[in-house]
């Protein structure tokens, strides 16, 4: 709580790529922030627990923290691995104990999540989805990460869940690029994530032509994975953000797709209308991950553990 009695709360947007650490209370609300890149695990969350205790002297202490991170993340609280980045690609992170660490350095409760269900709380919260208790966030970036809002509550299982690895029906006359994911090859993000984009067609995405083929096919791969997500989940909105959808002309190609894929079966005029805002890119941009993890801080979803 700051001078003035308005609660803070402590984010970190935890990525394959960079880290971001911010405090304060909502988007209208971030006091300062900070972003640094993902090296090794001892050095990044040595520079994030730094941040935060040099924040505390800036604006007092925090109420408690969230963390959105990439994964896999072991999120089952009764596993003795709770907390922790599991077998990541992302070698030097695989089993680190990223909420224990914070917790123990910071001497506060934390919440931790995926950084795309924490990016659907915050829209739920904030952003496009405000007023909904079932929609999908799906972030179509240098991976693909699904998160999913069921009823009110943040879909976790055995695992959370990984829409990215679903897999999709692939025409090899016409794409023989065998797919990009080291563990699948040709599933949703082998086909359709920025690095697929890249070793498909020897350019990334920001340097393809608006014509380019490329698109056709992305907003294709991007419709299957999207028509199994309706016929499974049958959220009310789903929310598509990440790097690759700064191309905005992909939102009605694949609501073109979607409408054709379904052929008719799911007959809901919001789903099958082109121009309505049933597929929609996020209502807090780029900063949804970081507000997410403020959201789970604060909200009263967050399954905070104690100090």
């Amino acid at each position: 709580m700051d001078r003035s009695g308005t609660t803070i709360w402590g984010g970190i947007e935890a990525g394959g790529t960079k880290f971001v650490c911010a405090v304060g209370s909502g988007p209208q609300d971030l006091r300062d922030q900070a972003v640094f890149p993902t090296t090794s695990p001892a050095e990044t969350l040595e520079r994030v627990i730094a941040y935060f205790r040099g924040s505390r002297a800036r604006h007092g202490p925090v109420q408690g923290m969230g963390i959105a991170s990439f994964g896999p993340v072991d999120l089952n609280p009764s596993s003795p691995r709770y907390g922790f980045i599991t077998n990541t690609p992302k070698d030097l992170w695989s089993n680190t104990d990223i909420l224990g660490i914070i917790r123990q350095e910071l001497e506060t409760p934390v919440a931790l999540d995926t950084d795309v269900n924490a990016a659907a709380l915050a829209e739920q919260t904030w952003g496009a989805a405000q007023g909904l208790n079932t929609f999908v966030y799906l972030t179509v970036g240098t991976g693909i990460g699904g998160g999913a809002m069921v009823n009110g509550r943040l879909l976790h299982g055995r695992l959370h869940p990984e829409m990215g690895h679903m897999r999709l029906p692939r025409d090899i006359r016409n794409d023989p690029f065998a797919g990009s994911c080291p563990y699948h090859g040709d599933c949703l993000e082998g086909l359709a994530a920025g690095p697929a984009l890249l070793e498909r067609w020897g350019r990334a995405g920001p340097h393809l032509p608006r014509d380019h083929p490329a698109w056709i096919l992305e907003a294709r791969y991007l419709a299957l994975g999207l028509v199994n997500i309706i016929c499974i989940l049958s959220p009310e909105r789903i929310i598509l953000g990440g790097g690759v959808m700064e191309n905005t002309d992909l939102f009605p190609r694949i609501r073109r797709e979607v409408k054709n894929l379904l052929n008719g079966y799911v007959n809901i005029r919001e789903i099958l209308d082109v121009e309505s805002d049933y597929i929609v890119p996020p209502g807090l941009g780029d900063r949804a991950g970081l507000l997410g993890a403020i959201a789970l801080a604060g909200g009263p979803m967050s399954r905070k553990t104690g100090t």
